[in-house]
């Protein structure tokens, strides 16, 4: 009898621990989420997208508790220019000078920890990789349905992206980039 009832209480236990905690592995639609740069210098800004190689949200209780995208560089492009200008804007992101794409293909961000704030909106902080350094990131992520939104100001110059900032050299005058450059992230699941 006894085992009986330590058999129906290990049972029971392990039901309510699956119906309690459900968790699951929202992969995110790369063709449909869309990331959007913008970067402004001195004399004006530019803007542009870049597209994700993959990413997720990890959701238990309807609740986001986790995630990792990964961004693909190579496909960094400019929409604000045409022409000449924009492909000269586009193989500067890219080269050594800004993200250098050739050895660092990818960014990764992958979410450390999250504090809920009500009504779908959490505050997330990051890990954020580009060209192999990594940094903590703070930012506000809105869930709704089959959908997320983010938007994040980065410090370019603590990833070794030091081309036109005052921070790392005199005497720029109007040809200063701002460190800072914002991303509007919109994942679609």
């Amino acid at each position: 009898m006894k085992k009986n009832v330590l058999k129906g209480l290990a049972a029971s236990v392990i039901v309510l621990s699956t119906v309690a905690f459900t968790s699951i592995k929202k992969e995110i639609d790369v063709e449909e989420s869309k990331v959007t740069w913008r970067g402004e210098k001195v004399t004006g800004s530019h803007i542009g997208t870049i597209n994700l190689k993959s990413g997720f949200l990890n959701i238990e209780n309807d609740k986001l508790i986790g995630g990792e995208f990964v961004m693909d560089m190579t496909s960094i492009s400019n929409t604000d220019l045409s022409g000449e200008n924009k492909q000269k804007l586009e193989g500067h992101l890219k080269s050594e000078d800004f993200f250098g794409v050739e050895k660092h293909p990818t960014s990764t961000l992958v979410i450390t920890s999250i504090a809920e704030k009500g009504n779908g909106s959490y505050g997330v902080v990051g890990n954020l990789t580009i060209k192999n350094i990594t940094k903590p990131v703070t930012f506000d992520l809105k869930m709704n349905g089959d959908t997320a939104n983010a938007k994040l100001t980065i410090d370019r110059s603590k990833y070794d992206v030091k081309y036109g900032s005052g921070s790392f050299f005199d005497n720029l005058g109007d040809k200063t980039i701002y460190d800072n450059f914002d991303l509007e992230v919109n994942l679609k699941f």
